[in-house]
């Protein structure tokens, strides 16, 4: 059983950055990505990053401002969110799975991410 716990949301205003930290005993094996849901939104995907590190994937929407890493000694997947807007304004979770499963199995609680314009 993987428990992932979110950190690092806050209010914030455009233009600012701020980073997400996901952590889970074991996480180290594990794919991780982050998704978001906005205020009467979808949940939608937002980045994911390989068991290494050495590949990641992003949306469109936050491609150049968004980066998503990982510290495998430290069982730990950061999001660093650059240059922020109004439309970043979400809960945002983290979640991982194996290679072998068909979908993000395991998911945290959220961390509520608020930009101010």
């Amino acid at each position: 059983q993987v428990q992932l716990v979110e950190s690092g949301g806050g209010l914030v205003q455009t233009g600012d950055s701020l980073r997400l930290f996901c952590a889970a005993s074991g996480l180290s094996s594990y794919l991780a990505a982050w998704f978001r849901q906005g205020p009467g939104k979808e949940r939608q995907f937002v980045a994911v990053i390989s068991e290494s590190g050495a590949t990641t994937n992003y949306a469109d929407s936050v491609k150049g401002r968004f980066t998503i890493s990982r510290d495998n000694a430290k069982n730990t997947v950061y999001l660093q969110m650059n240059i922020l807007k109004p439309e970043d304004t979400a809960v945002y979770y983290c979640a991982a799975k194996t290679a072998t499963m068909p979908s993000y199995h395991y998911w945290g609680q959220g961390t509520q991410v608020t930009v101010s314009s």
